[in-house]
């Protein structure tokens, strides 16, 4: 609850003025073990899909929690649920709604609705992503002018407190005062990228698109150091902007980000094997490793 509340101011501003926001949150709650940044990229990724679901109209957004106890009737016309208790985390919508096609395919990478160039299609693959990670389950119910309901059951935390305590203060995460070039075309993502790598003290140039980030790169006074780029986006992918960018900044490291595995990024030719690059979802701590290691890599010539 705390997590979800901490998000609200943002969502607001990410869904618009015409779309309510309600939020109810559950009493109760056990804890559950996954990264607080991973639940605001589920919140804003779902809230994004319920903002182009609702359109250009008024309408109006449900953020709920509530602890379940699924049993094995629940789950035999839930496909994918195991029995068990849960904390269960549901945005829901009443937008356009989808029909079972639309539904059977929303998980898969690159899979979208949305014209070309309004998105890449790996938002709700990247939830999926995240949820399987941290071992839940997510559910999904709609139908076309009902709206949707994303339900995201999350198991409840049976580690001793102390000890996740106590492994958490462990290992100093890398921080440094470099400038670095981030570009995401999902919004949600490149807000939360950027408040985690600006909480370890660097300089973060945000760009929403390929272009944006060309005309950052030539405007900027001081040495960009990193370009952190997905490796997909609509208009150029990320290594054709890599290229570009080190024209204007020789002395720049590129990290690349993706939703699918390097070695499938690589099969498809879209990318070379031999470069940093970080899977997304992503915890904190592992894009603060991944950025250091990325700066602290010795410049190599650009070849064509």
């Amino acid at each position: 609850n705390e997590t979800v509340e901490s998000m609200l101011k943002m969502l607001r501003r990410l869904i618009g003025e015409d779309i309510d926001l309600l939020w109810k949150p559950g009493r109760d709650l056990k804890k559950v073990k996954i990264d607080p940044a991973q639940i605001d990229q589920i919140l804003a990724n779902l809230c994004v899909n319920a903002r182009d679901a609702i359109g250009h109209s008024t309408g109006k957004v449900t953020i709920e929690t509530t602890m379940v106890d699924l049993d094995e009737d629940d789950c035999a016309s839930r496909e994918g649920l195991l029995p068990g208790q849960f904390v269960a985390l549901a945005v829901s919508d009443d937008g356009c709604g989808m029909n079972a096609e639309t539904k059977s395919h929303i998980f898969e990478p690159f899979f979208t609705t949305k014209s070309v160039g309004e998105g890449t299609g790996l938002g709700l693959a990247t939830i999926y992503g995240i949820v399987k990670q941290n071992n839940g389950f997510l559910h999904v119910d709609s139908e076309p002018d009902k709206g949707s309901t994303f339900r995201i059951y999350l198991p409840p935390a049976i580690e001793d407190l102390n000890a996740t305590k106590g492994r958490t203060q462990s290992g100093e995460v890398p921080q440094g005062t470099e400038t670095i070039l981030l570009v995401e075309d999902e919004p949600a993502i490149l807000r939360l990228a950027c408040k985690v790598l600006e909480r370890q003290g660097y300089r973060i140039i945000a760009a929403s698109s390929p272009e944006e980030a060309i005309q950052h790169a030539r405007n900027s006074e001081g040495q960009i150091r990193l370009l952190i780029t997905d490796v997909i986006m609509p208009s150029m992918n990320g290594r054709e902007l890599s290229r570009k960018v080190t024209a204007l900044h020789p002395r720049i490291n590129t990290l690349y980000m993706s939703g699918y595995p390097a070695n499938v990024i690589a099969d498809q030719g879209v990318l070379e094997e031999a470069v940093d690059f970080i899977q997304k979802p992503f915890a904190n701590r592992d894009l603060a490793l991944k950025v250091r290691q990325a700066l602290d890599r010795e410049i190599t010539p650009l070849t064509n």
